[in-house]
């Protein structure tokens, strides 16, 4: 009798474990099902993925693709091979979603950066949560719902740099072999320091020089601490950044640039010393004279250059960010071109002078010529 009410015992316990195994599947397949939809949610209308594979504690997406909204100027925002999202099961349980590591491997990413001088970058994704927000209740909740990110990869891709501010259509650096770090994200508040590591190439017509970039930011109120580098250059890829040309033809027919800068940003105040050495600049004129480089006639800085080798400028940018005057590419050329002046002995005054009196030669010729 004992030992049938034993062998009863034993097997009610093991249908408990049955049942509680079978509960806990039933479970996570559901969360994960969820997960999946999170996912396809959160690319919106213009995102798409051609597999989802779900596995305990992971998903995996194959072959991703978020193409850039009305105006963007690439036609992806993002592309990537395959993206892993390793998720801490414990916080399904939570009300905090936790994911200990998202690794985007194979990947292209496009930044703008607009005539205003603002920066974006992933606009997809902010614009899919916006709609979400407003598509019904629970997507609303979904969008507003803390999500912890520890890490972040990306690796053996390419970034691609769009830049509005300098020219029209937006000048395009490529850096290749491109890895980048983020580590910290705290969704949706972003009000905590997010650290933030990129490496790369940048290839010229004659060099292929290094990117490094570096730091932390407090994404929601742009304060941040960052330092970067660029290592050999070509001085030509920076064209727009260095040259006024009326040509259109550059003058930079040689020579590389190193910088460093470490800029700090605080309640919109940006406090950022640096510094620039230009190895081996080569010039050349194009037979405009209104065509100069840092803000000095490209026949004066030829002579110039003739005795420097090696040019290092230092400089400082302070300013405030919202002030609609402040401009960090006049403020940096501003400081660069003092520099250069200096550094070649020319008197930078006086150049200037010189470079407004052929614009009003050219003018009162205009003027006579339209007169008769």
């Amino acid at each position: 009798m004992a030992g049938s009410k034993a062998q009863r015992l034993m097997l009610w316990a093991g249908a408990v474990v049955v049942v509680l195994l079978l509960a806990a599947g039933g479970g996570w397949l559901y969360v994960m099902h969820e997960m999946k939809a999170r996912v396809i949610e959160a690319l919106g209308p213009l995102g798409s993925v051609e597999d989802v594979d779900a596995g305990y504690a992971r998903i995996t997406l194959s072959r991703v693709r978020m193409r850039g909204p009305q105006g963007w100027p690439a036609d992806d925002a993002l592309r990537a091979e395959r993206v892993t999202l390793n998720i801490d099961m414990r916080s399904v349980l939570t009300s905090t979603l936790h994911l200990r590591n998202i690794t985007v491997d194979g990947f292209y990413l496009s930044v703008a950066r607009f005539a205003d001088g603002r920066v974006d970058l992933l606009p997809n994704l902010k614009q899919s949560t916006r709609e979400a927000q407003a598509s019904s209740t629970e997507a609303a909740r979904h969008a507003r719902e803390e999500r912890l990110i520890d890490h972040v990869t990306f690796e053996r891709g390419a970034m691609e740099f769009f830049d509005e501010s300098v020219q029209k259509p937006p000048y395009r650096i490529l850096i290749s072999n491109a890895h980048a770090t983020v580590d910290d994200l705290h969704l949706p508040a972003l009000t905590n320091p997010t650290k933030l590591d990129m490496t790369g190439s940048i290839k010229g017509p004659s060099h292929t020089g290094t990117v490094a970039f570096n730091g932390w930011m407090k994404i929601a109120s742009k304060d941040s601490q960052t330092h970067t580098t660029l290592r050999n250059v070509d001085i030509a890829t920076l064209d727009p950044y260095l040259l006024k040309k009326v040509g259109a033809r550059s003058t930079v027919t040689g020579g590389t640039i190193d910088l460093t800068l470490d800029a700090t940003v605080q309640n919109y105040t940006i406090h950022a010393p640096g510094s620039v050495v230009l190895n081996h600049l080569q010039l050349s004129e194009n037979g405009n004279p209104l065509d100069t480089f840092l803000s000095i006639p490209t026949k004066v800085a030829i002579a110039a250059l003739k005795n420097h080798d090696e040019i290092k400028l230092d400089f400082e940018l302070d300013g405030n960010l919202r002030d609609p005057k402040f401009s960090l590419n006049e403020s940096l050329t501003k400081k660069l071109a003092v520099g250069f002046a200096k550094a070649l002995g020319v008197n930078a005054e006086g150049a200037a002078r010189n470079a407004g009196g052929v614009v009003k030669s050219i003018g009162d010729a205009l003027k006579n010529l339209f007169s008769k």
